[in-house]
């Protein structure tokens, strides 16, 4: 399948009521807002209000974190109609979920959890991604995750499993450059070496983040400045990829907001810089 036409957005940022009024006060230093679905699920009215002020002054995309996109017992129909409710109000080009599942038995497991690189995944995935169609039609895009133990029994290696899925689903990719690093670092293998098995060409959005390091361990916690090593990632990846925008999350120890419009600032140059943004 082809990769989904979507429009350019440029560098956005993740965001968190933390930062709102210095974000209004800066508007013109971020192009656009990435909002968690889940935080407007069953929200009160002032939560809707908030989203409903963000899309009047911003673009927006949405991500989510529970639908478990890679379940094996299917979506839950609640869960996916409140989010298609979401989706629905704030009307964006794309909107994201991780490529995991996240339940088991019906119960939210509270993580995302790796999925088994095996063909068998990916018929599950596309089957879920189709019940996903027939209730939003906005596209989907799925983001790659970290890995904290690789399922045992798997037929491919991340990079051939990313490509599959998203031929199979026809789903555009939402390339976190972190998760990468930390996926590569922690189990040893060459970005480097390996760097044109990805599915560059339905690369659609960027994430990018900081982490910590826990007894010889990366961890993609949201809680930094995002490292050297994941900034020179993201250039290369930019002069390789059609990416229509880059989103810096941070979750966790939120700087003052200058920090973080930093940030912003060197993605969109690079995004300049390879002709990805005006």
């Amino acid at each position: 399948m082809a990769a989904i036409e979507t429009p350019t957005l440029g560098s956005g940022l993740g965001y968190r009521p933390q930062f709102r009024a210095d974000l209004f006060a800066h508007r013109e230093e971020v192009d656009f807002l990435e909002i968690v679905a889940d935080h407007y699920l069953d929200a009160p009215r002032e939560k809707l209000d908030e989203l409903d002020l963000l899309k009047s002054h911003f673009p927006l995309v949405a991500h989510g974190l529970d639908l478990s996109i890679g379940g094996a017992e299917g979506l839950d129909t609640r869960y996916l109609d409140k989010t298609a409710a979401v989706i629905e109000r704030i009307d964006p080009p794309w909107w994201s979920e991780h490529l995991c599942f996240t339940r088991a038995g019906g119960v939210s497991i509270g993580h995302l959890a790796s999925l088994p690189y095996t063909q068998e995944t990916i018929d599950v995935v596309a089957r879920n991604v189709e019940r996903v169609r027939s209730r939003i039609r906005t596209p989907l895009i799925l983001e790659n995750v970290t890995c904290v133990v690789r399922v045992p029994g798997g037929e491919m290696e991340e990079a051939e499993f990313l490509s599959r899925t998203l031929e199979a689903t026809g789903c555009g990719w939402l390339c976190d450059v972190a998760n990468l690093h930390v996926n590569a670092t922690n189990f040893g293998y060459d970005l480097e070496a390996e760097f044109e098995r990805w599915p560059w060409d339905r690369l659609v959005q960027i994430h990018y983040a900081g982490g910590r390091e826990r007894n010889g361990w990366l961890i993609d916690s949201h809680d930094a400045a995002t490292s050297e090593a994941v900034w020179t990632l993201y250039d290369r990846i930019v002069a390789r990829a059609p990416v229509k925008g880059a989103v810096l999350e941070r979750d966790e120890q939120i700087p003052p907001f200058r920090a973080l419009a930093e940030e912003v600032a060197r993605a969109r140059a690079t995004l300049v810089e390879h002709g990805r943004w005006r």
